[in-house]
């Protein structure tokens, strides 16, 4: 198990661009399953999660090869079904969460399809029955082994319903999208989610052939087509690294630049860091945020303590409620965080906690933090990663608090973020790596 070494304390300046987005990658990755024709992807992170699911399709016959540092080329037309039962597929595709979004293209395109019980973070209870109640409405049949923790859904062919999901899931919608695209007739989604990584995927899909409308909205209709083509396609900026830089400069007293962040598709996270005090500038594509001594969290306008809450796009993403809890430790005023979606995400607290953040941990899904306006600077600890944005948000504690801290488990870390270590590095931090 490797860990990080960090001397905290120290302010960073520069220059930093934020990699592909991690969320959009599995899902367009995904997606290359559709066609039997060449499909570019560029932007491509250079993480664990989306190494491992480019090695999954690779093993399952799709020619990939690497075109450049972040771009690759993915032809599906020669796809081994048989290695959905191997022990060996079972193995690799237990160990990563964005696996199940496999399980549409497959399922439209071949008629079959199989995974075991997919891992990723212990964050809570993350049920998969969005995605298979909407692939039964279109007609799959779907069987569970409970004692092998294994899915197995199939088709004789696949045709177009109206559906409301019982959740906005992002991958429910996107798994139910891309096995819509070949199917039979008209396909209604209601209750879609509607996250800039599904625009993506579904312009992308148009671009390949499909016939998708409401595209950004929480309708979507579908018309199916028997075939895609081949295409081209470059991912986003990954909004949830571009949030966690804006924290780490507030906490860390730093002037950094946040270069090409695809600013109009953000959402609240900028709004949401403003009202917590952080400066910042947009500027072109880029964000500029100043050295701050003090950042100061705004109130509500009856004079309440203000409350950061999770909710669907367009509401602030979940992924970024660690990365806010984090730097409302140093902050000047209280505000009381809201994680609805995960009920074990803020478990992580307890490590802020002893480093000397003042923290109340209310429940499972909520915690009220009194920041101090830098009087009761965080002190350096060991400690291990639970999950990627507990890591991260660990990470930017650590650069900020005086002394050395630990953190073990890094792997969790690299899951989501693309070489951290030497990038921060760059910027004047100081972090060892030891695997």
């Amino acid at each position: 198990m490797g860990k990080f070494i960090i001397e905290g304390g120290l302010q960073l300046k520069g220059e930093i661009t934020p990699q592909g987005a991690k969320n959009e990658a599995l899902q367009i990755i995904s997606a290359t399953l559709l066609s039997a024709e060449k499909i570019i992807i560029n932007k491509i992170p250079n993480i664990r999660d989306v190494n491992k699911l480019i090695q999954l399709l690779k093993d399952m016959g799709v020619k990939v090869e690497q075109l450049g540092a972040e771009s690759y080329s993915f032809q599906a037309d020669k796809v081994d079904l048989a290695y959905m039962k191997t022990e060996e597929f079972k193995e690799q595709a237990s160990s990563l969460r964005g696996s199940v979004m496999i399980m549409g293209p497959l399922l439209s395109r071949f008629g079959e399809a199989y995974l075991p019980q997919p891992g990723g973070d212990k964050i809570g209870r993350r049920r998969l029955d969005t995605h298979f109640i909407g692939l039964m409405k279109l007609g799959a049949d779907f069987n569970y082994n409970a004692e092998e923790h294994f899915y197995s859904i199939t088709t004789k062919g696949l045709k177009g319903a109206y559906m409301l999901l019982d959740e906005a899931s992002v991958t429910g919608t996107a798994n139910i999208l891309m096995a819509a695209v070949l199917a039979e007739g008209t396909t209604q989604i209601f209750n879609a989610a509607c996250e800039p990584y599904l625009i993506q995927l579904s312009r992308m899909l148009n671009r390949m052939g499909a016939k998708i409308e409401g595209v950004g909205s929480n309708l979507l209709s579908i018309t199916g087509v028997s075939s895609l083509k081949g295409t081209e396609h470059t991912m986003l900026a990954d909004m949830i690294e571009v949030g966690s830089f804006i924290g780490m400069a507030a906490m860390t007293k730093s002037e950094i630049l946040i270069k090409d962040v695809d600013y109009k598709e953000l959402g609240m996270i900028p709004q949401i860091f403003g009202r917590m005090g952080i400066k910042m500038e947009n500027r072109g594509d880029s964000i500029y945020v100043p050295a701050q001594e003090s950042y100061e969290i705004e109130s509500f306008i009856d004079g309440s303590i203000m409350t950061i809450a999770d909710s669907p796009w367009p509401g602030f993403t979940p992924d970024l409620i660690s990365i806010a809890l984090v730097v409302a430790t140093q902050a000047k005023g209280s505000v009381l965080i809201h994680q609805k979606m995960f009920e074990s995400r803020l478990f992580f607290v307890d490590k802020l906690i002893d480093m000397g953040a003042q923290i109340i941990l209310c429940d499972p899904h909520r915690a009220t933090v009194i920041g101090h306006d830098r009087q009761m600077p965080l002190r350096g600890i060991q400690m291990t990663s639970p999950d990627i944005r507990a890591g991260v948000a660990l990470l930017i504690a650590a650069l900020s608090a005086n002394g050395q801290s630990t953190i073990h488990n890094i792997e969790q870390i690299d899951r989501g973020y693309q070489n951290i270590d030497q990038r921060l590095n760059a910027l004047g931090a100081n972090i060892q790596r030891f695997d």
